[in-house]
C-alpha cells in the first residue's frame, strides 16, 4: 500500500479503540473506528424500525450513512451520536448486522477511503484480514473475557449508567462466539498479525508496544 496503515483487530472491549486512537495521535495519522460504522447502521436501524435481519434494507442504509467524524465526535443526521453508539443494545445490534455479507460489502470501500496521507490507524474485527490485507502492521489485540467485562462495567458505572457485571460478561462471551463463527470476515488472528494481550497491561504500555512494532517495521523496510 502507498499509504501506511496499521490495523488493530480484536474482540469487544479489548481496548483496541483506545489504543488505536492514541497510536494515531502519536504518529500523526488519521484514525478510523470501523466499528462505529456498524454501530451507526444498527443505531439508525433501531431508530427507524428496520429489522436487524433485513439484509437488503440494512445494506441500503449502510450505503447512504449520513456520517461525519469531527473533533473526535461522530455526527449523523445532524446529531452527535457518539455516546448513543456506545449503548449495549447498539453494540449487540452491530454484531448482528456485521454478520450480514450485504452490509459488510456496502461498507468495504467506505472504510478503504479513509486510508490517506500521512497514514491511517484503524481498529475493528476484519481490518487486517479483509479491509486492509496489505497493511504495514497488523495487530490482534485481545484480553481475557473477565477482564474485558470488568472494563466495560467500570466504564458504564463511570458514566453514571446502570450495569450488571454478570450480564455484561455473558454478552461479551456470546458476542465473541458470534463474531468468530460468522461466515463472512470472522474474527480471527491473521498469520502475519502480532498478538497483543492487554489483560495485564495499561493503555500506555499497549500504545508503546504498537508504536515500537511499527518503528521496527519501518526501520527494516517492511
Amino acid at each position: 500500500m502507498t499509504v501506511p496503515v496499521i490495523t488493530l483487530d480484536g474482540p469487544s472491549a479489548s481496548g483496541k479503540g483506545s489504543v488505536a486512537s492514541l497510536v494515531a495521535s502519536r504518529l500523526g495519522f488519521h484514525y478510523l473506528d470501523s466499528g462505529s460504522l456498524y454501530r451507526l447502521v444498527a443505531l439508525l436501524a433501531l431508530r427507524r424500525g428496520v429489522a436487524l435481519d433485513d439484509a437488503a434494507a440494512l445494506a441500503s442504509l449502510a450505503l447512504t450513512l449520513p456520517v461525519r467524524f469531527t473533533g473526535g465526535r461522530i455526527v449523523a443526521e445532524g446529531d452527535d451520536v457518539s455516546d448513543a453508539l456506545r449503548a449495549e443494545e447498539v453494540g449487540n445490534g452491530a454484531s448482528k448486522v456485521g454478520a450480514l455479507p450485504e452490509v459488510r460489502a456496502a461498507l468495504l470501500e467506505r472504510q478503504r477511503a479513509f486510508a490517506v496521507e500521512p497514514g491511517l490507524v484503524t481498529d475493528g474485527r476484519d481490518m487486517g484480514s479483509v479491509v486492509f490485507p496489505d497493511a504495514a502492521l497488523k495487530v490482534f489485540l485481545t484480553a481475557d473475557a473477565a477482564v474485558r467485562a470488568d472494563r466495560r462495567y467500570k466504564q458504564l458505572i463511570g458514566k453514571g449508567e446502570s450495569a450488571n457485571l454478570a450480564q455484561i460478561t455473558q454478552d461479551i462471551i456470546e458476542r465473541d462466539a458470534r463474531d468468530a463463527a460468522r461466515a463472512v470476515a470472522p474474527l480471527r488472528q491473521e498469520p502475519d498479525a502480532m498478538l497483543l494481550d492487554t489483560s495485564a497491561m495499561t493503555i500506555d504500555e499497549a500504545v508503546d508496544q504498537v508504536a515500537q512494532w511499527y518503528a521496527s517495521r519501518r526501520s527494516s523496510g517492511l
